[in-house]
């Protein structure tokens, strides 16, 4: 069996901010890291200037992802799971103003944005395309720096640290590979959301696991709600207008509800076409990722660029093939998804500035598409399949955002990524996947071989296809 990183399902499927996990939760919580070993040396109080250095990807695409932001968020201490996202704009703009960063709340200290956070966008740093350095001088004049990098779905890694550490943990069924669960599940005769059920508890109590996967949950479904009922323009410069809003006036049979849950209540009273059906998961999917291009709060599922995905798949499943809310259904898909996701993350990538899109929307498909063939009934084998079958279908796409902002092509793509989940899924439920040519395993392989043949333009950087093909003039902030 193969030997690789443990990954929780909360691992891959995270509460955070929006635009981008690489680019806006990653180096989040790498400021966080930074904020916090200040504070273990007793440093924090004697720190007397702060100045951020980007590099590659997070240099070149980093104002369009909000990087900038995030870091400075962070250092004032916000977290991207509690903070008030309507307070994000009026407090970068008060650190612009007043030239003063207030770290964690506490610590005033000078600071402009132009002299402070310096984009290196001709320079990489050797580890990883998402590289940053922060940089601390205290009073006594010594500097305190640490680099960091953030390599996809919101994970950090410092310098010097593995890119895979291992967790310390004893799984009842280790999977290191996608056949590694087909064989466990066999010897077993449990469904891949009850092995995956068994190993979660290795880190946490079924309650903790229960509760966890029911507010990632919460957070999808309110994500889905206010981006379905939020008119307007995206910010950043590429005056994108959300289309979920309008798109969901059309689709709705009753508006008297006052909640996310009264909202679904009256999407499960309605009678819909096959037509509306399909329309109903192209806007969930982008509802998702306006709200996630407005600095909403999403969940990372791998990543923010593809968040809408699994939401929009889950919802369709329940609203449209189960008909009722079923807590059971969801932990079970949400179990699944994530585990699925986590084979990506062990054998491949799950950044686009490792592997293009197809690491960020190609992954979420997979992983829709196996939850929601075993939520339907399929055997674990079909669940596999599905989740290969939709990956096929992604090798190779690149990531070209426009502008730098996760906006262009990417919120139609997560509503491409979601109708091909239930495509895959519905083909593999009528299939028989022991005649089928490539396995999971094979696909994964691929996805990495590939990710490394393609040229870095391509790779989350706006340097090539899409990005320099369509005509922009964006503000520099």
């Amino acid at each position: 069996m193969a030997q690789s990183e443990q990954i929780s399902v909360f691992d891959i499927l995270k509460i955070g901010v929006g635009p981008s996990s690489s680019h806006t939760l990653g180096p989040w919580r790498a400021a966080q890291r930074f904020v916090t070993e200040l504070e273990e040396g007793n440093n924090l109080d004697d720190v007397v200037a702060i100045q951020i250095h980007l590099y590659g990807s997070l240099a070149k695409t980093g104002k369009g992802h909000g990087t900038d932001t995030a870091i400075l968020l962070s250092l004032l201490g916000e977290d991207p799971e509690t903070m008030d996202t309507d307070t994000i704009f009026p407090k970068i703009a008060a650190i612009t103003a007043d030239k003063k960063l207030y770290l964690k709340g506490r610590y005033a200290l000078d600071f402009e944005v132009e002299r402070d956070i310096l984009f290196h966008k001709k320079e990489n740093l050797p580890f990883h395309p998402n590289g940053m350095t922060l940089t601390a001088e205290l009073r006594n004049g010594e500097l305190f720096s640490e680099t960091y990098y953030s390599v996809g779905g919101g994970f950090v890694v410092k310098e010097g640290e593995a890119l895979n550490p291992k967790h310390v943990v004893d799984l009842p069924f280790p999977c290191g590979e996608p056949r590694d669960l087909q064989r466990q599940c066999e010897s077993t005769g449990k469904s891949i959301a009850e092995l995956v059920w068994d190993n979660e508890l290795a880190w946490r109590s079924a309650l903790d696991v229960r509760e966890g996967v029911l507010r990632i949950w919460k957070e999808m479904k309110q994500c889905a709600f206010r981006g379905c009922h939020t008119p307007g323009e995206l910010p950043g410069g590429l005056k994108v207008n959300r289309r979920a809003h309008r798109m969901h006036q059309n689709l709705i049979s009753s508006g008297d509800y006052q909640d996310a849950d009264g909202w679904i209540a009256a999407i499960l009273s309605g009678s819909y076409s096959f037509q509306q059906v399909l329309n109903w998961v192209s806007c969930l999917a982008m509802a998702v990722n306006e709200e996630n291009a407005a600095f909403g709060r999403v969940v990372t599922a791998p990543t923010n660029g593809a968040a809408g995905v699994i939401p929009a798949v889950l919802l369709y499943y329940l609203c449209f093939c189960d008909k009722k809310i079923d807590e059971e259904k969801i932990i079970q898909f949400l179990l699944i998804a994530g585990e699925i996701g986590s084979y990506y993350k062990k054998g491949a990538t799950i950044s686009a500035a490792m592997g293009g899109c197809q690491a960020e929307i190609g992954v979420s498909s997979s992983m829709a598409a196996a939850a929601l063939t075993e939520c339907l009934g399929g055997t674990v084998d079909q669940a596999l399949m599905a989740a290969e079958i939709a990956m096929e279908h992604h090798l190779g796409m690149t990531c070209d955002p426009v502008g730098g902002l996760v906006q262009i092509p990417c919120i139609e793509r997560n509503s491409m990524g979601a109708m091909k989940a239930i495509t895959a899924s519905h083909l593999a439920l009528q299939s028989d996947p022991s005649k089928a040519k490539v396995s999971l395993d094979d696909v994964i392989k691929t996805m990495w071989e590939t990710a490394q043949d393609m040229n870095e333009k391509y790779k989350e950087t706006s340097e090539g296809g899409l990005a320099v093909n369509i005509p922009v003039s964006l503000p520099e902030c």
